[in-house]
Formats: structure tokens, sequence, C-alpha cells
């Protein structure tokens, strides 16, 4: 007998048949899985899906809708070096490399050995006819400190289930509005309030 096709996020997927093994089914997806803590995302974007991949994909735009990434240095096609912001206004560092990947449809990376913090995950693309496109990100790390780095992580906002709806949500302003809507003032605002 042939298993119907589940195209729900790995960290949703009802093919184990129990509830409590969904997280373990999901992080066995993964192409590498590097880490103990499973979060998955997901938002619906009124883009074509190959426009959304593209932009992805380009590392060197990923600070600009991931509010917690510093940087990303491409080191070469399938490299690259990771530069976050961490609690306390400290930062942590590691070298990922992309482990699979189907152009416009999804990519997977894993950390190196030796990184910070230990993560792996992938980000699929998936079209929902006149809707535009699904974009999903499955994500498995293990947070620095564990479990405590974990609360510490969560009280200042820097706690990767958090941060991930938040920057999925930011990925959709900027690509359907051209930009990314907030309540921060910035110098030029306050400056034109003086005149």
């Amino acid at each position: 007998m042939v298993e119907p096709h589940d195209d729900a996020p790995p960290t949703t997927s009802k093919r184990s048949g129990k509830r409590s093994g969904a997280g373990e089914q999901a992080a066995a997806e993964l192409v590498e899985h590097k880490g103990d803590t499973l979060i998955g995302r997901s938002v619906t974007i009124n883009r074509p899906r190959d426009e959304l991949y593209a932009v992805w994909r380009d590392f060197g735009n990923l600070p600009r809708f991931l509010d917690n990434v510093e940087r990303v240095d491409v080191i070469d096609d399938r490299r690259s070096h990771w530069v976050v912001k961490a609690p306390g206004g400290k930062t942590v560092e590691w070298d990922a490399v992309i482990t699979q990947e189907q152009p416009g449809e999804m990519i997977a990376w894993a950390s190196t050995e030796g990184a910070e913090v230990p993560n792996s995950g992938r980000i699929d693309f998936r079209d929902v006819g006149g809707r535009g496109t699904v974009v999903s990100a499955t994500i498995v790390y293990d947070p620095p400190a564990g479990f405590i780095g974990k609360v510490i992580a969560k009280m200042f906002q820097r706690e990767p289930a958090i941060q991930a709806r938040r920057d999925l949500r930011r990925f959709k302003q900027l690509m359907e509005t051209g930009e990314i809507a907030t309540a921060a003032r910035t110098r030029e605002m306050l400056g034109k309030e003086k005149d």
C-alpha cells in the first residue's frame, strides 16, 4: 500500500502517527541533524516562488530581514560564515555549508564542526496557487549553555523560535512592499520633527 503524500512542513507532519514523534520525524527529515531543539515556522508571501528563493539563496541579503544576523560572509558556492547577535550584546559565529539544494524549492544547511551554536535546517518554498508561496523554515539547534542559555535568550527576545516568526514576517513585508515596517523612530525622522 502506498502511503499518502504529506506536504505539511516537517514540524507539523502527521506521518509518524503519534504527536510525540512528530518532532523526531521532522528532525530525521533534515539532511544534517545538528541540535536538540526543533522549531518550525511558515508564512504565505504573495510573490512567485522563484523570486523568493533567489533572494534567500543570495546569503548577503539575509541580514536585511533576519534581525539577529549581523552579517553573512559568503566563502564560496556552498559555504558561508555567520555572525549572529546573542543575549547581552555578544555575538556568536559559525561556518555553515549547504547540504542539499533544489533550485526554486529548498535549501538545507548545517553548521560545521566546532560551531558555537550547532545548527541545521532547511527553507522550503511551495506554490499555493494564486495566493503566492508558502515559505517554511525548519531549524534544529543547540542553544549555548543549554537550557539556561535558552531561557536567557528568550528573556532577551533572541530565542530562535521567537526570532523565526518575526524574521519570516519581516521577509514577507520586504518582498510584498519593498520595506520592513518598524515602530522604531529613526534619527532622520527625529530630525524632521525638529524642523
